[in-house]
């Protein structure tokens, strides 16, 4: 019989690490089940419950509750006070990638079941942050490239107009002038291409015109079987299922049955509202606009209004580059610097050009 050989040290200072994060994990799958309903808070508090199998793991290797323990990571702390506060898309984007990074791959004192557990909460979270993500991606979309749009083209004009050495009230006139042309532009734009959108799916989805004839129609020489067909459907798959809605819609004695209409979609989650996405292009590349032009509203002019102006610009690319990977699980602070790259990289062009043609028109 083999005698338990006791844990080091820094074993033991590991699995009590190990042990809050579990905690702390279940905390936040429990502050964002608490904000929603349904399935979704089955679902989550399902996960809350596997980080509890987890944490039993490490108290029986501990040999019970120990007297200190550590604080949990930075990163699960700060995923709690987020999902308490907000419970939001954002939150679920961030534990989709802190479950990608599983502790358990390389950890001897872990069942294998607990790294298979980790692997599987990461496809959990895809799976519900995608959900957010198609409610939000219509209007979010329109937002994040509205403000991003108004934060880069008001940028490269101000820096091309105030390169060419006119007065600082004309800068401003000018960056105004971006602003509120710009903003009309994607605000219409917007509206235009999410309502094309919408009436080109519309267009395309499968309607329930025929519903009525179905029960007339010659169930042996049965068309309906072509229409299963253009939907994808191999033609055996195809001519079974119309024999059966035939024959459904002749035994309920009306002509609409589920049968000819199953593959209708509503895109509306997908695609998002027409004038919602167009206001929020507005508003959001307005905001954005503004931004640049800020230090000359305040008096500034010369190179400190171009300073304060790169600086505030600077931290708002980073800002929606950064919201945009979280969103989108990929690395925050390299989105962040795409955007910061392609923001001054217009920037540098214009200013370069009112260098350039550089005149005074004061």
């Amino acid at each position: 019989m083999s005698v338990p050989v006791a844990p080091t040290p820094r074993e033991r200072r590991r699995w009590e690490r190990y042990l809050v994060n579990e905690r702390a994990e279940a905390r936040v799958y429990r502050e964002l089940a608490a904000r929603r309903e349904g399935e979704e808070r089955e679902i989550l508090s399902a996960l809350a419950d596997a980080e509890g199998r987890h944490e039993a793991h490490w108290l029986r290797l501990l040999g019970g509750e120990p007297a200190r323990l550590p604080r949990p990571d930075a990163r699960t702390v700060m995923l709690g006070w987020m999902a308490k506060r907000f419970g939001s898309i954002f939150v679920l984007a961030l534990a989709q990638s802190a479950e990608a990074r599983s502790p358990y791959d390389d950890e001897p004192s872990a069942t294998p079941a607990m790294g298979a557990d980790e692997k599987i909460h990461h496809e959990v979270l895809r799976g519900l942050a995608a959900r957010g993500r198609r409610r939000l991606s219509g209007t979010f979309r329109a937002a994040v490239f509205g403000a991003n749009d108004g934060l880069v083209s008001n940028l490269a004009l101000v820096m091309g107009i105030g390169a060419t050495g006119v007065s600082a009230p004309f800068v401003l006139f000018s960056g105004m002038a971006g602003l509120l042309a710009g903003a009309l532009s994607m605000g219409a734009g917007e509206y235009v291409s999410v309502r094309s959108q919408r009436e080109l799916l519309e267009a395309t989805a499968p309607s329930g015109f025929a519903d009525g004839a179905i029960p007339h129609l010659d169930i042996d020489a049965n068309e309906l079987a072509l229409v299963y067909r253009t939907r994808g459907m191999a033609e055996a798959e195809a001519t079974e299922r119309a024999r059966r809605a035939v024959e459904t819609a002749r035994a309920l004695g009306q002509g609409r049955t589920h049968s000819s209409s199953i593959d209708i979609v509503d895109h509306g989650d997908v695609v998002g509202s027409a004038w919602g996405a167009a206001l929020s292009s507005f508003l959001f590349f307005a905001a954005g606009a503004i931004i640049p032009v800020l230090p000359w509203i305040f008096g500034l002019s010369g190179l400190a209004a171009v300073g304060v102006a790169l600086v505030l610009v600077g931290i708002a690319l980073m800002c929606t580059g950064a919201a945009v990977g979280v969103l989108s699980g990929a690395p925050p602070f390299r989105r962040a610097l795409r955007q910061l790259a392609i923001g001054f990289g217009a920037a540098a062009v214009t200013y370069a050009l009112g260098l350039l043609f550089g005149v005074s028109l004061a």
